[in-house]
């Protein structure tokens, strides 16, 4: 498989505060990766720090080969990388179409609005529906369509089942499955281990700022005392 994003000896700042040191991974095309560990150990920080906004970031981070570290986040986006925060970042005021409108396109091939439809019929149904009037499993949803519009191929989702009910949850997976199954690339943020496990290739283990570990999806179960040490379940 080739790689999509190589991150090297990542630093990153918010002021004077360094909050990431020296983080290393890969992820190759078509994979679904996760970032796990313990509140507050920089995952958050890496998918800010990917997309250019921190206060400061040094090192490396690399994709198809492209360096973005010193790039605005514009232009970051612009080499096909969609970001999906952990607040959703839903236009309140908006509907659900305007909002799915709004980004702009930063490579060919993005979904058309039918098929980002199809995709998620629950939006179809609401598309005239304000912002503040979805549940937070249909934000959820409208955060992850409107990047599909925009053309990005490395999907970058900060805990997509944060305060989500169990059914919802379960659509959330069944969706994400989905692109896998279509060729995008995923970088995942995700606290409901169980939820990342049926889903993720490969898992890295963050702590006080770095990846300490990296554990395949396979091996889960042969390292289940080790991961739970760094989990600390």
């Amino acid at each position: 498989m080739h790689e999509m994003l190589r991150v090297h000896d990542l630093h990153g700042y918010y002021g004077e505060s360094h909050v990431l040191h020296g983080v290393e991974f890969t992820v190759d095309h078509g994979e679904v990766v996760t970032l796990i560990g313990r509140n507050g150990v920089g995952k958050t920080s890496t998918l800010k720090a990917i997309m250019g906004l921190l206060d400061r970031q040094e090192g490396s981070i690399r994709v198809q080969g492209a360096e973005l570290i010193g790039r605005r986040p514009d232009r970051i986006a612009h080499q096909g990388i969609g970001y999906v925060p952990d607040d959703r970042g839903i236009f309140a005021s908006l509907s659900v179409e305007e909002n799915l409108l709004l980004p702009p396109e930063v490579k060919p091939g993005g979904l058309t609005t039918e098929e980002v439809y199809a995709l998620f019929p629950r939006l179809r149904e609401r598309r005239g529906s304000q912002g503040t009037k979805l549940s937070g499993g249909e934000q959820q949803m409208l955060a992850i369509a409107r990047i599909l519009r925009t053309g990005a191929r490395l999907l970058l989702l900060d805990e997509p089942t944060e305060g989500l009910a169990p059914v919802i949850v379960q659509q959330i997976g069944q969706i994400i499955a989905g692109l896998k199954a279509k060729g995008f690339t995923i970088l995942l943020v995700e606290q409901n281990f169980h939820f990342a496990a049926t889903l993720a290739d490969r898992h890295y283990v963050m702590e006080d700022g770095r990846v300490v570990d990296m554990i395949p999806n396979d091996q889960l179960e042969a390292q289940a005392d080790t991961l739970a040490r760094y989990l600390g379940v």
